[in-house]
């Protein structure tokens, strides 16, 4: 980082189902320092070149790259797991950032999870770049859960180099994240922020809207030297669009309250009572 500053991004996936243009516009216009790229069916998302292009016309940075392993991209940069983080990692290269984020497989994706622990660590020395695997959770239905993720959802089981801190996840793991992240120490590369009400749906609600010790994380992080970035990660598909932009705002300022910014930018919106 060139400043002393814990950087507030703004993931695409929190603009959805608007494009990546719009994000990085959306980011620089409320004082966001960056954005972090879902790759998704969006071919901007897939593409080095627009993506560099749109970072210098937002004065913006990259600081990470979702790898396409959510339910919904399977298909997408083919079927082969370890291709799509391979894949992953070049795009992170090109773009700049130092941070490729990636879910752990699917309890049906064997193959890929017979050895992901060990693969993640060789890629990453391979390649130069942080794999910071998210903290996941059991899929429930009612009474009913199901382990649907292999080695396991809890990244405190497993020696990864590596974590991306998902405070939703934890929420609907029941997991209490500000324990998480003290369980995982300097292992923390990454922090999914987004709130929830503890439901058993992944709800990533603009944080100070839920029950969830988002305050407390961030000042953990601060009080912990963390080096790595923030980035907003908050459900606004069912939002027109200027609500969107509200609730994006209200998020920045709530990160910028609670790691200390009053002076970045975004710090000073205040939401309507």
């Amino acid at each position: 980082m060139t400043d002393d500053h814990i950087p507030v991004h703004l993931s695409t996936s929190s603009v959805y189902p608007e494009n990546a243009a719009y994000a990085f516009d959306l980011a620089g216009r409320l004082g966001y320092d960056g954005v972090e790229i879902m790759v998704w069916t969006d071919p901007v998302t897939q593409e080095a070149g627009a993506l560099n292009a749109l970072a210098r016309l937002h004065g913006l940075s990259i600081g990470a790259i979702h790898a396409p392993t959510l339910l919904l991209a399977q298909r997408l940069w083919g079927w082969e797991p370890w291709g799509k983080v391979e894949r992953a990692l070049d795009l992170a290269g090109e773009v700049g950032a130092d941070c490729v984020v990636v879910h752990p497989p699917f309890r049906w994706q064997r193959g890929y999870a017979e050895n992901f622990v060990e693969g993640v660590a060789q890629r990453q020395e391979k390649w130069g770049i942080k794999i910071a695997v998210e903290n996941m959770f059991p899929w429930r239905s009612g009474v009913n859960s199901m382990q649907a993720y292999l080695p396991g959802p809890d990244p405190r089981d497993f020696p990864y180099g590596d974590v991306t801190l998902d405070i939703s996840h934890a929420a609907t793991a029941g997991t209490d994240a500000l324990e998480l992240a003290r369980g995982l120490g300097e292992r923390v590369s990454h922090v999914h922020l987004g709130d929830s009400t503890g439901s058993f749906k992944d709800e990533h609600l603009v944080p100070g809207r839920g029950t969830q010790k988002c305050a407390e994380v961030l000042r953990h992080l601060v009080e912990t030297d963390f080096g790595g970035i923030v980035s907003l990660e908050v459900g606004t598909r069912k939002m027109h669009r200027a609500k969107r932009e509200r609730a994006l705002a209200e998020s920045l300022a709530f990160a910028r309250q609670h790691l200390g910014q009053a002076d970045r930018p975004g710090a000073a919106f205040r939401p309507a009572s």
